[in-house]
């Protein structure tokens, strides 16, 4: 690596925070429109240090840990849920490569340097078409082949969140090596560069939210890679691949974090609309009626007990507190619901003028509905939270 290479701690104080939302929301509309990567937000992010913010001390970046993570995508999400995702999956990388380092020296510094002039976009390519989410079980059909001098990639991922704008994609593979054992396969993800001949993508992304986020399909097809580009995910004490995105962890906290941004920006605007409206039956802004005041009241109830419990999870891992840690999957499910009961509160309350798209309240409730589709997902903590619990001790 090298050493060179610093990025700075950035501000996140309070205003610092609401002036990077600000900018980030003041083009949200125009790309949830066009679906375009919202290249304009990831800029203000990157321009007021977020986008690196995890970067390892190691490799001369700011290192911060999953709270002040938090904070940053919450005030990124509150601008734009699409911005957001791309930079929770980023922010995600690097916090992973800081924990254990797993890129190729020469890729990571390359991505580094890279992040110094401007956005530069990563994240770990997992679903497949057939597939589904690796979350509930089952081997890649993506596979890297062992050559004489690397690896050869060939395979379809589908929800490949940053599209054509991703510097650098983690694959999600089986290796296949000439002494490898097939009952055991080695499992694990290889470090592609965005550019390499032999990859192509397919826009399949036409969502109900998140549509600026370039969530496509992407085909490999013959990609040769470095001799160091795969990294094994092991297996447990038993000998079982388990999908490390089957439990929550707490590196795992920025997407919710992201949404509950999203229902922070809902509750804006219902303010700001209830604020403005003056039926001609009422004469007065109907934010001063007593059924407006208390569906605002329940908007931010649901806010504050998906904000108290996301950063007293937090705390609670931080505090050392491993008996709670396999309740960290439900912590999540619960968050994205009072999320999801915020926005809709919200909208609900307005009427036709929640739906309309002349107002952000209907992009809000789009994107946070997509707070579901993230592993772990709820039936399966359920699942295993009620096993768990009825298991004899």
């Amino acid at each position: 690596m090298t050493a060179t290479i610093t990025f700075t701690a950035p501000d996140l104080s309070d205003a610092a925070l609401a002036d990077v939302t600000a900018e980030i929301a003041s083009t949200a509309t125009e790309y949830d429109r066009s679906g375009a990567l919202p290249w304009k937000g990831l800029e203000a992010a990157h321009r007021a240090g977020l986008l690196t913010a995890t970067v390892g001390t190691r490799y001369g970046g700011p290192g911060l840990g999953p709270r002040e993570t938090a904070r940053i995508l919450t005030a990124i999400g509150e601008g734009d849920a699409s911005v957001g995702l791309l930079a929770a999956n980023l922010l995600i990388t690097h916090a992973g490569q800081a924990a254990r380092a797993s890129w190729p020296a020469a890729a990571y510094d390359d991505l580094l340097h890279r992040s110094l002039t401007g956005p530069a976009l990563a994240n770990a390519l997992r679903a497949e078409p057939e597939l589904g989410a690796p979350a509930r079980g089952g081997l890649p059909r993506t596979t890297v082949t062992r050559t004489a001098d690397g690896w050869v990639l060939n395979g379809h991922k589908a929800y490949g969140t940053g599209g054509t704008g991703l510097a650098y994609h983690v694959v999600w593979a089986v290796a296949i090596e000439p002494n490898g054992d097939p009952d055991k396969p080695r499992v694990g993800h290889v470090i592609v560069p965005g550019d390499l001949p032999g990859i192509s993508w397919s826009d399949t992304w036409d969502h109900l939210g998140l549509r600026a986020s370039n969530t496509h399909d992407v085909h490999y097809e013959d990609v040769r890679l470095s001799a160091d580009a795969f990294s094994e995910i092991p297996r447990g004490a038993d000998g079982v691949y388990r999908d490390p995105a089957a439990a929550a962890g707490p590196g795992s906290f920025g997407h919710p974090a992201l949404y509950i941004g999203v229902a922070r920006a809902a509750r804006s605007a219902f303010a700001a609309f209830a604020r403005t409206r003056v039926p001609s039956a009422l004469g007065k802004p109907i934010a001063q009626t007593e059924r407006i005041q208390a569906v605002a009241g329940e908007i931010d109830l649901q806010i504050a007990q998906a904000e108290t419990l996301l950063y007293g999870a937090l705390l609670r891992v931080e505090a050392g507190e491993t008996a709670f840690l396999p309740q960290l999957s439900a912590v999540k499910v619960a968050i994205a619901r009072s999320v999801i009961a915020a926005t809709q509160t919200a909208v609900a309350a307005l009427g036709n003028p929640g739906l309309s798209r002349h107002l952000s309240l209907e992009r809000h409730l789009r994107d946070a509905l997509c707070i579901r589709v993230h592993p772990p997902q709820e039936d399966t903590v359920l699942l295993a939270g009620g096993r768990r619990v009825l298991t004899p001790q």
